[in-house]
């Protein structure tokens, strides 16, 4: 198999571009989201120091950080069914190609 036809196949390109599309869309959530995490700890701690209801010593940051984790593997499982449908069947039409 010649590496440069393979890179020349439309499937190939549509997997990679589908690829990267959807890997850079899911890492630029996640980062935005955990940087305005960040950053709200950085500059208004307070916010997050408020307790959910009084009485209690879970405060909203301890919420946010759990939703963040929950975002992460939220956004791994949609990544695993999208790679699991769509990019297999990209990937078998680009492996029937070359047989």
């Amino acid at each position: 198999m010649d590496l440069q036809a393979i890179q020349d196949n439309s499937a190939f390109r549509q997997l990679a571009s589908e690829r990267a599309r959807l890997g850079v869309g899911m890492s630029i959530v996640m980062a935005t989201a955990y940087f305005a995490y960040i950053l709200t700890i950085a500059f208004w701690p307070r916010l997050l120091g408020h307790p959910l209801w009084s009485g209690t010593v879970i405060t909203w940051g301890i919420l946010i950080g759990v939703g963040l984790i929950a975002l992460g593997f939220l956004l791994t499982a949609l990544y695993v069914r999208r790679a699991n449908s769509r990019f297999d069947r990209l990937n078998q039409l680009l492996l029937e190609d070359y047989r």
